[in-house]
Formats: structure tokens, C-alpha cells, sequence
């Protein structure tokens, strides 16, 4: 089958969640590549609960690498996937490899959550997802660890400033409120 034939087919693809037929939302119409060179079709996530951030390895904020990991493991089962978008837009802070990007995550944090290659998320360059993510929140990422919350529908998103730990009350109460409802 041809290329273009293959991603009209990947465009048309249908979800069902509960007996209801649901097209992959907008916000996740993104085909990409893991860390590790592995095709990525985020439509796959449709009808879970999304926490997409933008992710560097030398910023002051990297530490909630393990505070995304554990909102991952604790929610994973639930309708939780935690997506990591590598961006080096903000001081350079993310220069490497994807193996780089891959091993330093593996090793240092214990990172098991799907890790995008790497991307922009700024106005102008900014990856589809974040582009997306921008228009429906009105907000984009000021600085490495801007975290935005996707729901089941992917028709609402809820950003969260870099500042705001991965583990705060704020989006964990966003996630078991989006985890909560029916797709």
C-alpha cells in the first residue's frame, strides 16, 4: 500500500469506547517516533487521560522526571499515559541524542512513560500535539516541564506552568477527575 494511502487510512482510523465509534481527536493526530526509533501513533492514546509535557535533561526542573514516572505508575491502569516531548527551546537544556535523551532518563529516573523524539513546543515550531495544546488552553510552555492534562475525548486540555509539580494536588486532581468520567 502507498505511503499516502496509508496515512489517509491512519487519518480515518476509529476508536470505540464504549460501543460508541469515535475519530482520533485533533490533539492527538500526531504519528512520530520514540526515543529509541520506534513508530508512535498517539492516536493509540485516545479515550485515556493525557499528560503531555515538554521534557529537558539539564534544567533545574528535571527532577519531576520521577514525579511523572510515579503519576504514571499509579495511574497507568486507571486511563493515565504520561507522554515526555523532549524540546531543546528553552536555554538549550535538552542537546542530546535521542539514546542521550533515552539512557538519561532510564538510568537516572527510572523513566518507563512513553519519551517522543525530540521536538519543539514553541509558537511558530511547536510540534502538532503542542500546537494543538496551545490553541485549546489559550497558554504554551514558558520553560522545560509545562505539562498540559488531556481529556478522554481529547476535546479539553488544562495547563499547568512548569512550576507546578507533577505530583501537586492541582493535576492530580485534574487527572482522577478526567480518570473519573466515561469516555
Amino acid at each position: 500500500m502507498n505511503p499516502a494511502r496509508l496515512a489517509a487510512l491512519a487519518a480515518l482510523s476509529l476508536f470505540t469506547f464504549g460501543g460508541t465509534a469515535m475519530a482520533c481527536p485533533n490533539v492527538l493526530n500526531l504519528q512520530t517516533k520514540n526515543l529509541a526509533g520506534q513508530a508512535i501513533n498517539l492516536c493509540d492514546y485516545a479515550g485515556k487521560v493525557v499528560l503531555a509535557v515538554n521534557t529537558a535533561s539539564f534544567c533545574g526542573n528535571t527532577p519531576q522526571y520521577k514525579g511523572l514516572e510515579s503519576l504514571y505508575q499509579k495511574y497507568k491502569d486507571k486511563g493515565l499515559v504520561v507522554v515526555g516531548f523532549p524540546a531543546n527551546d528553552f536555554g538549550s537544556q535538552e542537546p542530546g541524542t535521542a539514546k542521550e535523551i533515552k539512557d538519561f532518563c532510564e538510568l537516572t529516573y527510572g523513566v518507563k512513560f512513553p519519551m517522543l523524539e525530540k521536538s519543539s513546543v514553541v509558537p511558530g515550531k511547536a510540534n502538532p500535539v503542542f500546537a494543538e495544546l496551545a490553541k485549546m488552553t489559550g497558554e504554551t510552555p514558558g520553560w522545560n516541564f509545562h505539562k498540559y492534562v488531556i481529556a478522554r475525548d481529547g476535546k479539553r486540555a488544562f495547563s499547568f506552568s512548569a512550576r507546578t509539580q507533577p505530583e501537586s494536588s492541582d493535576i492530580v486532581r485534574q487527572i482522577e477527575t478526567l480518570l473519573a468520567e466515561k469516555p
